[in-house]
């Protein structure tokens, strides 16, 4: 039996070249050459060894810090573009921020601490010049899923916040262990239907959670699947306030129309971005107008000026509470990883540019691990907020340094205003981009292509929403390093033929014309020969 690994090798067999069998590299050569090979692909260090130490050390430094390479040569060019960019994103952060630190059951004002600092870390940490940086639904629910199992919001609310924080710690640490030793191959795990099936069965989740706010609801389940949550809201069906959903459903619409316009006027993109923003502004007005708490509008409530007070004391690593923040961490770590590579090299793909997943492991990693120490939760970098800088033509990671310094201002002067913030606007802001995350096209082409890829996209969906996040993630995971480990085991064979007159080789199911050599079976094979498919292959 033959093997046929491609065209090329065969050619220059033909041409009476031969494959030197007889000189072995040493056991050590090839292993140090197998672990580069996995684990530096792209050989970032090539040609250090030829620098002087001074020289060297600078660019391992520059490696790992790439704001020194693109901060000497920025100028006021590009400072006009990251401006604008900046405060377009800020706009957008502000509300976001609010509604997800909600979401999470934390105090609002926590939202906006994490939009503050995490993004100057990224500034100088992170390689993508698109990427801007903020809390996320997805993660925020995760969160507050996993730990409010231990520990109940309402009843202990300073300790909930606390394993927040030291959640956000673990998940730090992961991350940057992950881009330092360069182990980002894990995240690959989680592979686009796997993240497709998750992300829209938790934005169905979250869209049902969010009748509450709409429906001026005190009560509700802290469980996520959407039975109990079906349940709770009729349950408490005597909390229903019509002048929430009748704000609610105004909000929703003007928002929906605003996302109408840019796509019919994509020069007008500025408008679906600080729409969530007039939302708050005008939802803030009304209310104190017309007294909305007052008469079935629930509010934010206060919110103290000031920037980020130190956090560090109040993480928790002893007690019996620690394996439940390691987990919290581990998990919404790995999403928000996956997320946040994901987008940084879907919008550099557009731009004809290319990030390092290990630089922005690392980015992602001290940006948690410092916002930690300053009263933050878990940051990445989000599709939405993201997606909105790129259109407001953002050059480097400065416009996230600008949306800081929007941030500080809110939190020095204008946070109190937001005190008047009906809990509906922040449910509306959150349903609409919730929306966008149910793939359905996306689904249906998964269906036609492979159906594999849609099973494993329907157990992410269906474990999220009828049993729990964790239960979707990892069944979803699971499915696809099953698969993985089929594609092994059981490797796609095929035989050659020789097309006449050539001396190519193809599959004779699709090309009946190739005719088989002689006494000689010459095989395709999927993968490489294991101790796994060696019987498999026999047997074929």
């Amino acid at each position: 039996m033959g093997t046929a690994s491609g065209d090329d090798d065969r050619h220059v067999m033909h041409q009476g070249g031969g494959v030197n069998l007889s000189a072995r590299r040493p056991f050590s050569e090839a292993l140090r050459s197998g672990l580069a090979e996995t684990f530096f692909p792209d050989d970032p260090f090539r040609g250090f060894g030829a620098l002087p130490p001074k020289e060297r050390a600078w660019g391992a430094l520059k490696y790992f810090v790439p704001a020194l390479e693109w901060v000497p040569q920025y100028g006021i060019d590009k400072f006009k573009f990251d401006l604008l960019a900046g405060i377009t994103i800020a706009s957008l952060a502000i509300p976001q921020g609010i509604s997800y630190a909600r979401l999470a059951n934390l105090p609002p004002i926590i939202g906006l601490y994490s939009s503050f600092v995490p993004p100057l870390l990224y500034a100088v940490f992170g390689s993508s010049n698109n990427l801007a940086v903020g809390t996320v639904a997805a993660a925020s629910l995760l969160l507050a899923s996993i730990i409010e199992d231990e520990v109940s919001p309402e009843d202990n609310p300073e300790l909930y916040l606390h394993l927040f924080y030291t959640a956000a710690f673990f998940t730090g640490i992961f991350q940057t262990a992950l881009g330092v030793f360069r182990l980002g191959l894990i995240v690959d795990f989680l592979s686009r239907s796997t993240i497709t099936g998750f992300m829209g069965g938790t934005a169905m989740i979250i869209i049902m959670q969010q009748l509450k706010g709409l429906l001026g609801m005190k009560h509700f389940t802290s469980k996520t699947d959407l039975i109990s949550v079906v349940g709770s809201i009729f349950k408490y069906r005597h909390e229903w306030r019509w002048q929430s959903a009748i704000l609610g459903v105004c909000f929703i619409l003007f928002l929906f129309s605003s996302k109408h316009l840019k796509k019919k006027m994509p020069h007008l993109f500025w408008v679906s971005a600080i729409a969530p923003f007039m939302v708050v502004v005008i939802g803030g007005v009304f209310d104190f107008l017309v007294h909305g708490d007052e008469h079935g509008i629930p509010i934010v409530g206060d919110l103290k000026k000031g920037i980020n007070p130190i956090s560090i004391s109040q993480l928790r690593f002893n007690g019996k509470h620690v394996g439940v923040v390691v987990k919290a961490g581990l998990l919404s770590g790995i999403l928000a990883l996956a997320e946040g590579i994901a987008v940084g090299r879907s919008l550099a793909m557009i731009k004809n540019e290319q990030i390092d997943g290990n630089k922005e492991m690392i980015a992602f990693g001290m940006m948690n691990i410092v916002g930690s120490f300053t009263s933050c939760y878990l940051t990445t970098g989000p599709f939405s907020k993201s997606a909105v800088n790129f259109d407001a033509g953002g050059k480097t990671p400065m416009s996230n340094v600008v949306m800081s310094v929007c941030i500080l201002l809110v939190l020095l002067f204008l946070a109190p205003l937001f005190k008047y913030t009906p809990l509906v606007a922040l449910s509306s802001i959150i349903v609409v981009a919730m929306i966008g995350l149910i793939k359905v096209k996306e689904f249906i082409r998964l269906y036609r292509v492979d159906k594999f890829d849609f099973c494993i996209c329907m157990v992410a969906f269906v474990g999220v929403v009828f049993f729990t996040m964790v239960i979707g993630l990892s069944a979803s995971v699971g499915l696809s390093v099953l698969r993985a480990l089929l594609y092994v085991a059981r490797p796609a064979t095929v035989k050659l033929g020789n097309i006449t007159g050539t001396e190519v080789f193809r599959d004779v199911k699709q090309y009946p014309h190739a005719k088989s050599v002689p006494n000689i079976l010459v095989l395709q094979l999927g993968s490489p020969i294991y101790f796994v498919n060696a019987g498999y292959l026999r047997e074929r």
